[in-house]
């Protein structure tokens, strides 16, 4: 046999070993007449272990491929064109070969981890139960008869929320648009997902910030698009380093999450968010702007968004209520110019025929409200106890074994751990623990990084969730 398994793939050699078979049987190296090899034969051809091959011929029985016969080995199933026995399709080569790529194994692992886990969560990037405004949503949906169409909405969005979010963005966030310059969107994840999938095309170079939640997005790779990394420091990114990434490799679009930065809290000062603009404006390259946590200022300052400086149309701004009222309503959108909105829009009714209509109106009603103020202030005050929380706790438990700057705002806490450490024994012992965090790596190059997340948690759990993670170290060390 001159085929051999592949060790340095990331595919299971069983999975390897049972393709080699079904493509045989399709092409008849394997002829319907003859045994195929036996368990011990192939482990031994192959340089595998018997239970490799055990579990590739478990696969194709499964699949209605082979038949196991006591006392006559293994032969191909005599029915496997017939109609007496349906074959199962091979999913796994389908969930292979989908262009869609999955998650990076490491996110799958956290995601499962923290859904349904009594876990102490300091990874989840979302507000805790306990600060959703549970009371004023109630009540909007108890003293409030519901007035909208249960139809299909306007491709954009129902026009009425469109309208609210216009007086929201002007009045909380200094942008000046209106209704037909925004998209309602199925949150931020979404409004990602339609820039680069209709905006872009395969080869085309973005400049995205180094670290990043955008780092770990498969959409990027999945659309073929090839991202260049911009470090990102306590005041976002240097606009001299743009310039030079954008001579070098013309880059067609910039990807900016520019206050209180996920995950290291930083903001763009205004000199920088000038000179970027400036930049964006001379060569012509748009910027999408990613803004979930700038009404989150700790000081009570307003953090200016680049759209708000924005006067050539050169910023796509996207922004949600994920952050800061509940991420279940999945209420997001875009702002930008009619004809990018419009083109948007085309590809969102491909996908889903518009948004929810209901949780449009129960969004719209609470956004026009005096509750989403109150709301609003007490949520940066409870974010801001446990981002105080999480500082005292880490310098209580790990002292000079981390550093890491104090964000202003936003949810998250970027943490470089000194000591010398493996990142996934760090990962697993504290899941053993009962904790858990976001490994660094999965959001930029740099190694030695973890990334605390403050609003899933109070400020005992805080507490003893950093506890837990500095035993977890400790015990490594």
């Amino acid at each position: 046999m001159d085929w051999k398994p592949d060790r340095k793939v990331k595919k299971a050699l069983y999975k390897q070993l049972a393709e080699y078979i079904e493509n045989g049987i399709a092409d008849g190296t394997f002829p319907p007449d003859k045994p195929l090899p036996s368990e011990r034969k192939l482990a031994k051809e192959f340089n595998i272990n018997r239970s490799t091959v055990v579990a590739a011929y478990d696969e194709l029985e499964a699949n209605g491929l082979i038949q196991r016969n006591r006392g006559s080995g293994t032969t191909i199933s005599k029915d496997i064109w017939g109609i007496t026995k349906k074959r199962i399709p091979s999913w796994n080569r389908y969930i292979e070969a989908g262009s869609f790529l999955p998650n990076q194994p490491l996110i799958q692992r956290i995601r499962y981890e923290t859904a349904g886990h009594k876990l102490i969560n300091l990874a989840s990037g979302e507000l805790s139960e306990d600060l959703f405004p549970k009371k004023f949503l109630r009540a909007i949906t108890s003293t409030r008869s519901f007035a909208g169409s249960l139809g299909y909405d306007h491709p954009q969005g129902n026009k009425e929320l469109r309208e609210t979010i216009t007086k929201h963005v002007r009045e909380y966030r200094r942008i000046e648009t209106n209704p037909s310059s925004i998209l309602i969107t199925s949150g931020a994840q979404q409004a990602l997902h339609l820039v680069v999938q209709c905006l872009l095309k395969p080869g085309d170079a973005v400049a995205l910030e180094d670290p990043s939640y955008n780092y770990n997005l498969p959409i990027f790779k999945t659309a073929g698009i090839k991202p260049y990394f911009l470090p990102v420091d306590k005041d976002g990114i240097n606009p001299d380093e743009l310039l030079a990434l954008y001579k070098k490799h013309r880059i067609r679009m910039i990807f900016l999450n520019s206050a209180f930065q996920n995950p290291t809290g930083s903001t763009l000062n205004e000199t920088r968010r000038k000179s970027i603009l400036e930049i964006s404006s001379e060569y012509g390259i748009p910027i999408v702007e990613d803004d979930p946590y700038s009404l989150t200022s700790f000081t009570g300052e307003g953090i200016p968004t680049l759209k708000s400086m924005d006067v050539h149309g050169n910023v796509l701004y996207i922004s949600s209520l994920s952050k800061i009222v509940a991420s279940g309503l999945r209420i997001g959108w875009i702002i930008g110019p009619v004809p990018v909105i419009e083109r948007l829009s085309d590809a969102k009714q491909q996908i889903d025929f518009g948004h929810a209509s209901f949780n449009q109106w129960i969004a719209n009603d609470f956004l026009e409200s005096e509750s989403f103020h109150t709301h609003f202030k007490n949520l940066v005050k409870e974010l801001e106890k446990r981002r105080n929380q999480i500082v005292t706790s880490l310098k209580h438990f790990l002292g000079d074994q981390v550093e890491f700057s104090v964000p202003q705002g936003g949810i998250h806490l970027w943490c470089r751990v000194k000591k010398d450490y493996n990142e996934m024994q760090l990962l697993e012992e504290s899941i053993k623990r009962g904790v858990i965090f976001v490994p660094g790596s999965t959001m930029g190059s740099g190694k030695g990084f973890v990334r605390f997340t403050f609003a899933r948690e109070d400020e005992d759990s805080i507490h003893e969730g950093i506890k837990r993670f500095a035993d977890a170290l400790n015990y490594l060390s």
